[in-house]
């Protein structure tokens, strides 16, 4: 386990999933598939600064509600919204679609229909309302430092187990990950998930995991494979089960 390939590595996976000054784009498309074993330390780092915005907030004596609405805009803002975009884009595609072609247009239309606002409505709302329930500023801290490393751990073994729906964009342009590094991204996001949380997350493992199983079962029977929106739905509804799990047990 060489450092300096990590840190390439996550230099990568900031470049694909983050806004972050310091990130890597260059580098061929095997690079940036091997560098997907990094995804839950870009995880971590996202959901340490919305940990900050949270106990920020909470310091100067804002209410949790607002606070968690703060915590939320800053993970999007780093990320420059890019998951929240693909789960508009898969409610708007799978919802709305009428064949596997049709769908994988609306997927690639960046305007947002009815389904992909109710979806993104949802989501932010769901993501501040559970943090605001388990309101502590540092139970808030576990369960953000969890949950984004753990949606974006699974994320790689989407990639592995389905193969790309179109050969154009970041699925065609990555393909299938290997199997080591999908590996261990999932390990990574998992244990970082029980590490921080024991027992909460041990069942945000559980949860997220059947929420992202479920989502590829989807994506493979509507459009056969995975784009880059089915990888953003699906950290999405993996950082929602996580904050369910943190929360019921807080």
């Amino acid at each position: 386990m060489r450092p300096a390939a990590w840190w390439a590595d996550l230099r990568r996976a900031l470049g694909l999933l983050t806004r972050l000054p310091g990130a890597r784009h260059d580098g061929a498309a095997p690079l940036h598939a091997r560098a997907a074993r990094a995804y839950p330390l870009v995880g971590l780092l996202v959901g340490g600064l919305a940990a900050l915005a949270y106990a920020a907030a909470a310091w100067i004596g804002l209410p949790p509600p607002a606070a968690a609405l703060l915590a939320v805009a800053v993970a999007i803002l780093a990320t420059g919204a890019l998951h929240e975009d693909g789960l508009a884009d898969v409610a708007d595609g799978f919802g709305g679609g009428r064949d596997r072609a049709h769908k994988l247009a609306i997927l690639k239309d960046s305007r947002i229909g009815a389904y992909g606002v109710l979806a993104l409505v949802l989501s932010v709302a769901l993501q501040a309302a559970l943090l605001a329930a388990i309101a502590a500023p540092g139970a808030v801290a576990v369960a953000l430092l969890a949950g984004h490393a753990l949606s974006r751990g699974l994320l790689p073994a989407v990639m592995w187990a389905l193969p790309p729906a179109r050969p154009e964009g970041l699925a065609g342009g990555l393909g299938r990950i290997p199997g080591r590094a999908a590996a261990q991204a999932a390990v990574l996001g998992a244990g970082a998930a029980v590490l921080f949380g024991a027992w909460a997350g041990l069942l945000a493992v559980v949860l997220a995991l059947a929420a992202v199983v479920w989502l590829a079962a989807v994506a493979r029977r509507q459009i056969g494979g995975y784009t880059g929106d089915v990888l953003g739905a699906a950290q999405q509804l993996a950082a929602l089960a996580s904050l369910l799990a943190f929360a019921s047990l807080t």
